[in-house]
């Protein structure tokens, strides 16, 4: 069961209308990294669950997602209040005076131009930046924890870059705030999702059946442009897993009936 509390999770606010930005913005509302396809992962996630703990962080990481969803809805809604469709509705407000006496023009050859946000009339659609519509695609849980655990950690490293990447767009200081904070929580989630797979004893590899240990530590050095070692060979030996370097992949590689 779900209660909506009015009040947001952290104050959102837009100084200026820009729909240009805003389209940019759809980004993290329907897009592939957005807090849409964050809450439908976690959700289907946790609902999987059987640890009593990783379903209870899951459900509520889920939960906070969708209340990021709601503050990237508002972002929207303010970013977007000089398009065409929000100020023919704004008939209090000032936005259809404004318009009317040619205040709002700027304003509206922005919206006419921004593609996926103009059709919302003033409001938020599920869509990405390029119009693309929201697509259960996005949303990638396999079943097993160790799996979509490091699923998770790699799409809060995404989403925390695609809102690094929106503040580096923006000039507004009002939405820099909102969008730091959203980002900073992404830091957050990826820290529990950490913390929740370093909890797993022995989570590498993931699944239930063991490689073959005669291939598992072979490093097939397919880069060496006439050098004894390649850069990749130094780079992956300097982890635990301890490989072995094998120039003729061919020669190493599983006989038929193998892995």
């Amino acid at each position: 069961m779900f209660l909506h509390n009015k009040k947001l999770m952290y104050t959102v606010r837009a100084d200026e209308p820009n729909p240009e930005f805003a389209r940019m913005v759809l980004e993290q509302f329907g897009g592939p990294n957005g807090e849409l396809a964050a809450a439908l992962r976690y959700f289907t996630q946790g609902w999987n669950e059987t640890d009593a703990g990783r379903r209870d962080m899951l459900l509520d990481i889920a939960t906070e997602e969708l209340s990021h969803l709601e503050m990237v809805g508002q972002l929207l809604v303010q970013l977007l209040r000089g398009s065409p469709g929000q100020m023919l509705d704004e008939v209090e407000g000032g936005y259809l005076g404004e318009m009317m006496n040619g205040d709002g023009e700027n304003y509206v050859s922005l919206a006419l131009n921004s593609g996926a946000t103009i059709l919302g009339g003033g409001g938020p659609r599920l869509t990405d930046s390029h119009g693309n519509p929201f697509t259960a695609a996005y949303v990638d849980t396999l079943g097993h924890p160790e799996a979509d655990l490091r699923s998770d950690i790699a799409a809060e490293a995404r989403a925390k870059i695609v809102y690094e990447r929106l503040i580096k767009c923006c000039d507004d200081p009002g939405a820099q705030d909102t969008l730091t904070f959203l980002m900073t929580r992404e830091i957050a989630h990826a820290k529990m999702f950490e913390a929740a797979l370093a909890e797993i004893t022995g989570n590498f590899p993931p699944g239930n059946i063991p490689g073959d240990e005669k291939i598992a530590h072979l490093y097939f050095d397919d880069s060496t442009n006439g050098a004894k070692k390649s850069p990749g060979f130094e780079l992956a030996n300097k982890g635990d897993f301890g490989f072995e370097l094998e120039s003729d992949p061919v020669a190493s590689a599983p006989k038929e009936g193998g892995l």
